[in-house]
């Protein structure tokens, strides 16, 4: 259909050229510049309509792109979706089953995972159901309303009207040459008053045709500037809102990612977890705790205190939860990087760069430690 438009409005094009070289031509030959159809304002409101046409159509086009880009988008996007989705199910899965035999890292890792592509998938829905009520469906209703469509219409009645003047104006010059060549026949003359009172009609209808014409289109123009800017906005805001409840999800879920992995790198070796004493007995402290030292005089063994700079979450039974600013009574230390000790009157393992050692405490911070 669109071609079929640009086909007929090229047609008429050249009709109208030709026809305006027909009525040059004539009024060359009989010297009618009272008939001239085209004078100043009309000129203007032509030359004025055609820029708006040009305008409006280009309008048009543009919003039919932004609609068929944006289609395309929640297309593709929807299917994005479908697959995240099936992903963060797939990683639920395996966290729920929890079958792993030497611990439950990875597994509540891949809980969290899980969650957190489920939250981003529904932020990515949430983007595709703006983006097509918020900018799709506002610009297609604009391309396909009546406000353009009564606008070209309005156009293309009046460049019709402004051939038929200019036609008509042709056929005065024609019958004006005639009575001057007939030396004032009346039946002539009352023909030629019934075609210049025709043009005159013409002239009329045209410039009021002109004036309507001229003024739909530059509304529906300036519609069109204001509701594609609008939508243009509206799709950067809403995408800018999805990438940055995005990141935020992203900067949890890595943070818990990254504090699963200090603890699955840093746990020791699956004998020593099976091993591990809770808590261990002091009498059969042996050469493998590095920190531990052995005072013959004495018969004691030399513990240390200890500042937690890094939060710790168990996640078995023999190991210590700690809190960033706690104080632990540090008593053993494995060689694999693993420590033993008591805090808040608990006893367990925790990872020992999770704390560093100081040699004096406020008094305050020792009811912490017991």
């Amino acid at each position: 259909m669109e071609a079929i438009r640009k086909q007929a409005t090229k047609l008429r094009d050249q009709v109208a050229k030709q026809q305006q070289a027909v009525f040059r031509q004539f009024a060359g030959v009989y010297g009618g510049s009272d008939n001239v159809v085209a004078d100043e304002t009309e000129l203007q409101h032509h030359q004025r309509l055609e820029k708006l046409y040009i305008s409006t159509r280009a309008g048009k086009h543009f919003q039919r792109d932004i609609v068929r880009g944006v289609e395309g988008y929640i297309v593709h996007g929807s299917k994005q979706v479908e697959i995240g989705t099936k992903l963060s199910e797939d990683c639920r899965k395996y966290g729920a089953e929890n079958t792993c035999t030497s611990g439950t890292t990875l597994s509540k890792a891949a809980l969290n995972f899980s969650r957190a592509r489920a939250q981003m998938e529904r932020e990515r829905g949430n983007l595709l159901k703006t983006l097509g009520t918020q900018v799709a469906e506002p610009l297609r209703a604009m391309v396909m309303g009546a406000p353009l469509e009564d606008a070209r219409q309005l156009a293309q009645r009046y460049d019709r009207v402004r051939q038929e003047a200019e036609a008509q104006a042709i056929d005065v010059s024609r019958r004006q040459a005639r009575v001057r060549e007939s030396m004032g026949n009346p039946d002539i003359a009352m023909k030629l008053e019934a075609a210049e009172a025709k043009l005159q009609e013409l002239k009329t209808n045209m410039a009021t045709l002109g004036k309507e014409a001229t003024a739909a289109m530059a509304a529906v123009e300036g519609q069109q500037q204001k509701m594609t800017l609008q939508r243009l906005v509206a799709m950067v805001e809403s995408e800018r809102s999805y990438h940055q409840r995005v990141l935020q999800i992203l900067d949890q879920l890595e943070g818990e990612l990254l504090s699963d992995r200090q603890r699955i790198e840093a746990s020791p070796s699956v004998a020593a977890e099976t091993s591990v004493p809770p808590p261990p007995s002091y009498e059969e402290i042996n050469g493998s705790f590095a920190s531990q030292t052995y005072d013959e005089t004495a018969d004691t063994i030399d513990y240390f205190l200890g500042e937690v700079m890094h939060s710790f979450r168990a996640v078995s039974d023999g190991e210590l939860n700690l809190s960033a600013g706690d104080y632990v009574v540090v008593r053993k230390v494995s060689n694999s990087g693993w420590a033993e000790g008591e805090c808040k009157g608990k006893a367990g393992w925790f990872p020992l760069d999770y704390v560093e050692r100081r040699e004096r405490v406020l008094a305050s911070k020792m009811t912490h430690v017991f």
